[in-house]
């Protein structure tokens, strides 16, 4: 059987630093709990798309420089 290896990165740390906000903070602003933005920021959740939007939204930049599609091999 073979697994998909495919991830999305993502910059939510990055950006969210740079705006001096806790992790708190950006998660009441974009509608979210604390937690979820923890797991995000460690790269192991990936948003949904609605999440996305509202996050490249609120820092002002484009969904494309926030989340990165990184396609993997297939294991076997």
């Amino acid at each position: 059987m073979e697994k998909n290896t495919d991830s999305i990165i993502n910059k939510v740390y990055e950006y969210r630093v740079l705006r001096r906000l806790s992790q708190s903070e950006l998660a009441q602003a974009v509608g979210v709990s604390k937690q979820t933005i923890f797991v995000m920021e460690k790269n192991n959740y990936s948003p949904s798309l609605l999440l996305a939007y509202r996050l490249a939204e609120f820092f002002g930049v484009r969904i494309e420089d926030m989340f990165t599609y990184e396609k993997g091999g297939e294991e076997g």
